[in-house]
């Protein structure tokens, strides 16, 4: 049916009950009302693409759509057609493109989860559910600007390594967009967005904290049982004890004897330690797999540990092979014994390798005992380090001094070496 388009003829227009009606403009060719046999009424707008007919339509009848509004929006459709155009078909593109939500599945399961550690996939899959789908997930992920991860990163300021590390997801989620071809290549919307500065967190225990330590670690082990230490929330009894269980506090020794991670130490297995050869040969840890040289006090550590049948840990747990959870909560009791609350398990390491470079272990001894892939995460302990070129800053130094306490005329007959500057 053709006709005029206005309000008083849209009202005025009844359903069919055979199937959808049309009142097609006179005055616009293209434009359109339809109603459904149900009697919703909506705007449309119909035009040719080669030989085929398109239809998309523009909204339903009522606010903001009226007669006049989708005569506007049906004339600049007709534009977009008149310059090559298809407005249906990107239409339908956009209902089909991915949204950030979508691709962060789609990154979980395709590059975190099977190229990654699963300690690493499992901080990925954290940070996306917690900071970034509840932001942007509703974006679609060609339509992502700078601005939008800018507002993101600043929201979370008040923990900066966080928000850095939200960062760095996402700019690894954009190249793998542009990589995939979501995205336009060079149109990462994370370039450009400065870090927050993050305060280096190095701490060290002197030989004083660790007899505090050794003591701390003793009673546990003679009690069985510490002071609980009640967490901010916690609405536990405040005077209870928490129980130390004795391969808790050998977890611990191993830690500070060792240098190894934390999780090196958890996951670790009999299969693992070479006893005969005083080393562990790990397959997997942060930087792949590994020998871990072993001293005397920890082996004699390891000989001296239970095994316990059906469990391939070293560090077991209470349920049947699994290896030893809630090592965390117990330090925290161990740590408040030794006086020593702002040091955390990650820090035993950091003691191991202090003490190395302290003692004059070279740089590069420390990096392959810790098993750091390059120089440069050694380099921290570089200034606790006794090295040749702290020596040398002694001799000389000690030479200047010396020199000028002397007085003048002891400088006679003294050898004079000229120094001569080279010519270029």
């Amino acid at each position: 049916m053709k006709g005029k388009v206005t309000l008083r003829s849209v009202v005025a227009f009844r359903p069919a009950a055979g199937g959808d009606r049309f009142l097609w403009d006179v005055g616009m060719p293209g434009f359109g009302l339809r109603v459904t046999p149900g009697g919703v009424k909506s705007y449309v707008f119909q035009y040719k693409r080669g030989q085929q007919d398109r239809r998309m339509t523009i909204g339903r009848h009522g606010a903001p759509w009226t007669p006049d509004t989708a005569r506007k929006k049906a004339n600049g459709l007709r534009a977009d057609v008149d310059a090559g155009r298809d407005p249906a078909a990107e239409k339908s593109a956009d209902r089909s493109a991915p949204t950030v939500k979508t691709f962060a599945e789609r990154y979980l399961k395709e590059h975190a989860d099977p190229k990654k550690k699963p300690g690493s996939a499992a901080l990925d899959r954290r940070l996306i559910e917690t900071f970034i789908v509840p932001k942007l997930g509703r974006l679609r992920l060609a339509d992502v600007k700078r601005a939008d991860v800018t507002r993101l990163h600043l929201s979370l300021s008040k923990t900066p390594v966080q928000a850095n590390r939200v960062l760095i997801v996402l700019s690894k989620m954009f190249n793998l967009a542009e990589a995939w071809g979501l995205r336009q290549d060079g149109s990462n919307p994370c370039r450009h967005v400065e870090r927050f500065r993050e305060k280096k967190r190095e701490r060290y225990l002197s030989e004083v904290e660790l007899a505090r330590l050794g003591a701390a670690l003793t009673k546990a082990e003679s009690t069985g049982m510490l002071p609980k230490v009640v967490l901010k929330g916690d609405p536990s009894d405040k005077k209870a004890e928490v129980s130390i269980p004795p391969v808790a506090v050998a977890a611990i020794r191993f830690l500070v004897l060792t240098g190894c991670r934390l999780s090196e130490a958890l996951t670790l297995k009999w299969e693992h330690v070479d006893q005969e050869r005083g080393c562990l040969r790990l397959p997997d840890s942060k930087t792949g797999a590994k020998a871990v040289l072993l001293g005397a006090p920890a082996l004699q550590l390891l000989t001296a540990l239970p095994r316990v049948e059906a469990n391939p840990y070293v560090f077991f747990g209470h349920r049947k092979g699994c290896h030893l959870i809630g090592l965390t909560h117990i330090w925290y009791a161990v740590r408040k014994e030794a006086g020593l609350e702002d040091v955390r398990l990650h820090d035993l390491r950091h003691a191991f390798a202090s003490i190395a470079a302290s003692g004059g272990e070279a740089l590069t001894m420390i990096g392959a005992l810790l098993g750091h892939s390059t120089p440069t995460m050694t380099a921290r302990y570089a200034h606790l380090s006794n090295d040749p070129l702290r020596a040398a800053a002694n001799r000389t130094s000690q030479t200047i001094a010396a020199a000028l306490d002397r007085k003048p005329d002891e400088t006679r007959g003294a050898n004079v070496v000229e120094i001569t500057q080279r010519r270029k």
